[in-house]
């Protein structure tokens, strides 16, 4: 009878793995003689070809192999790692995604491209002609399922050894046994000194120390015993490998019950002791205080052993679609204003029961939206890393020297945005080595490093998030572009473009600087792709540039339904929301303070001049100010801004709502929600609050 096996298991843990393989190769490429690289490296190939001849991938496996073996020369300093290598490996690593995408597509793959690699590889196996580089290979092969058999995964042994007495007049050193044990793994050594003599009886030429080592090791009992293999007589050795006595897995022994396994009391004096048991021992002479320091010893490094292998125990996971998880994100998210709704209620009477139940759920949706909301975010740092890849050969296509760096790979973002910015970013990284980044000639010829940088951040902005694209290149010019649009016909000869508008003209459709045509740009297609793909995320984006020394491209991402906490203010008779990320203290503001400062829009904040900007104003609100006002202190753009509102009303489980095209006039609100009582606040961009303060000053001084 066929039996069915399910691949996508095997798929899914290979693709990881050469998302993983291709940033070891990568990392390894700026340091090529790092050894745990190079293990990462042929730990991914070799999990890869074992897992793909389980299930069923023979060329996948026949096909790794070969560059497995490769890597075992380098493992093995027999050959170093070059560029070359590298770059036979990396093409190898897209070979085998290719041959698992057919698997699914049926396409054919590239064959000649496989021998081509094979060929390229075998050429770099040292000095050695293609028969010893065979003999690799078929070594290898008779290993492998020895090597598959044998347990990887380290094992903790406890290993008592004490020499005889006599043991240095056959000149013997123990401290090199031990140094012995500790190349084998990782080593805790616990000396005793029990049987030292007093000095007047003490015969330095006899051995009166033993010693109790723990041990982390793969190579297993037998190569513990292979250090002693030649002082077996002139010693006593036990070794306990403590996994095989289910000790990982369960709880960690108690301290009495490591004493009676080892042997060093007996049961009826364990049951004599009372707690603390280490102390009642020593005190009534039955053990030394190097034999309970040995056993607190082992029982540590069986929890922490015990602890290592939990975090490396694989979880179990199951696949959602999206459209489930928005449907939970809006339960919740509507779940929160109800129980905005029963606090307000609950605080509005005095009945302790609905008060004790009010607490409790408050606690619960609390959990319920941390959770939902973590499921569908990740880290950006993932997707930052896939771009090394391309900035690599991009640079190498284009002849350029370009190394890319990262900051807030930590950033979490809705997977949705996260797969739908990857498009985006790949053509501005594109257009930014093509068209910024000059050649390390024109470079050195103008006063810069040869090496040019792309710079990939995130950073949390309010509402909102912002990744920003930043290169060192040659920036854009304004003046061209504005003739470029006139000949193209995308504006009128007698236009008046600001800089900042003239940069926008590269979002156009069909704009283009490029001076030809080439198979990265040139053709005017990929920055309108980039502009219509926020627009449908209804983000924006903002390009600065310097000419002659670089361009930033920030994408700013509002959150279409989020949940934050946020600080409830009031001005006037509405109430807004500022999220509480955004605020770093409130101050009073008496009129004591205005006058102070002659009605200049500043306060003194701990010897700090603050400006500040009255929301009243802003919002042309009319009656009475309060006699006592308060200031919101917020850090935006890195300066301390403040903003001055009626009154603080107190925290609030924000949930974030969109506002609609209607409201794309008012980029001072990043969103709206609704409140317990049922009416909206509107929620503010502290940062656009401040540029439109500071634009509309410049334009009242021209």
């Amino acid at each position: 009878m066929a039996i069915n096996i399910d691949t996508s298991a095997f798929t899914e843990e290979a693709y990881e793995l050469l998302g993983e393989l291709e940033e070891s190769l990568l990392a390894l490429e700026e340091s090529p003689t790092d050894d745990e690289i190079i293990g990462r490296v042929f730990r991914a190939m070799h999990t890869i070809k074992g897992s793909g001849a389980m299930f069923g991938f023979d060329e996948v496996s026949k096909f790794t192999h070969e560059v497995e073996t490769v890597f075992d020369l380098a493992r093995n300093k027999t050959i170093p790692v070059t560029k070359v290598l590298i770059d036979l490996t990396l093409a190898a690593r897209d070979h085998i995604r290719s041959m698992l995408d057919s698997a699914d597509s049926g396409e054919v793959v590239d064959q000649i491209k496989a021998l081509e690699i094979i060929e390229g590889l075998r050429k770099l196996a040292s000095n050695q002609d293609d028969s010893e580089y065979d003999e690799v290979a078929n070594q290898e092969d008779e290993t492998a399922q020895q090597l598959s058999e044998e347990a990887s995964e380290p094992q903790l042994f406890r290993i008592r050894f004490k020499p005889h007495l006599e043991i240095f007049s056959n000149g013997t050193n123990p401290l090199l046994l031990l140094g012995e044990l500790k190349e084998l793994g990782e080593a805790r050594i616990i000396a005793n000194y029990d049987d030292l003599p007093e000095l007047e009886n003490l015969d330095p030429e006899q051995c009166h120390t033993s010693w109790e080592i723990f041990l982390t090791t793969s190579e297993g009992e037998n190569a513990i015993r292979d250090v002693f293999i030649f002082v077996d007589d002139d010693c006593h050795i036990s070794i306990r490998n403590l996994e095989d006595q289910n000790d990982i897995d369960s709880e960690p022994q108690k301290l009495g019950d490591i004493l009676v396994k080892s042997g060093d009391i007996s049961t009826n004096v364990l049951e004599k002791a009372i707690k603390p048991l280490g102390h009642r021992l020593v005190d009534s002479g039955d053990v030394t205080p190097s034999i309970i320091n040995a056993a607190l010893e082992e029982q540590n490094a069986v929890r922490e052993k015990r602890e290592q292998k939990k975090k490396s125990e694989p979880t179990s996971s199951i696949r959602v679609t999206a459209e489930k998880l928005d449907n939970l994100v809006d339960l919740v998210g509507e779940l929160v204003t109800v129980q905005a709704r029963l606090n307000q209620i609950s605080s509005s009477r005095e009945n302790s029961d609905l008060q004790l139940i009010t607490e409790e759920i408050e606690r619960l949706t609390g959990e319920l939206r941390d959770n939902t909301m973590s499921i569908r975010m990740l880290a950006i740092g993932s997707t930052f890393n896939k771009f090394k890849r391309l900035v690599r050969d991009l640079s190498k296509d284009l002849g350029k020297q370009v190394e890319m760096s990262t900051e807030g790979a930590e950033t979490e973002l809705d997977k949705n945005v996260i797969d739908q910015l990857n498009d985006s970013l790949v053509h501005i990284i594109r257009n930014s080595i093509d068209h910024g980044i000059e050649s390390p000639e024109e470079r050195l010829a103008k006063g810069k490093p040869a090496e040019g940088t792309i710079h990939l951040a995130a950073i949390h902005s309010g509402a909102s998030v912002l990744i920003r694209v930043d290169d060192d290149g040659a920036g854009l010019d304004p003046d061209l572009l504005r003739q470029k649009a006139i000949a193209k016909g995308f504006i009128a000869s007698d236009s008046e473009l600001s800089d900042k508008e003239a940069y926008q003209l590269i979002l156009g459709a069909g704009f283009s600087m490029a001076k030809s045509v080439t198979n990265v740009s040139g053709r005017g297609v990929g920055m309108d792709v980039v502009r219509r793909s926020i627009e449908n995320l209804r983000g924006s984006i903002d390009i600065s540039s310097t000419l002659g020394k670089g361009t930033s491209f920030t994408l700013k991402l509002p959150l279409t339904l989020a949940i934050i906490e946020g600080l409830l203010i009031k001005v006037g008779e509405e109430v807004y929301v500022i999220p509480l990320a955004n605020v770093e203290e409130c101050v009073e503001l008496s009129a004591a303070s205005i006058n102070s400062s002659h009605s200049n829009d500043v306060i003194n904040v701990r010897d700090e001049i603050v400006p500040y900007i009255r929301l009243r104003d802003r919002f042309d609100v009319e009656g009475e100010r309060p006699a006592i006002e308060q200031i919101i202190i917020s850090n935006v753009n890195e300066n301390r801004v403040g903003f001055v509102v009626d009154d603080v009303i107190g925290q609030h489980q924000t949930v974030i709502k969109s506002l609609g095209k209607n409201f794309d006039h008012s980029s001072e609100f990043s969103g709206a929600t609704i409140l317990g009582d049922g009416s909206v606040a509107l929620i503010l961009d502290l940062r656009e609050m401040v540029r439109y303060v500071e634009y509309a000053e410049i334009r009242g001084t021209l």
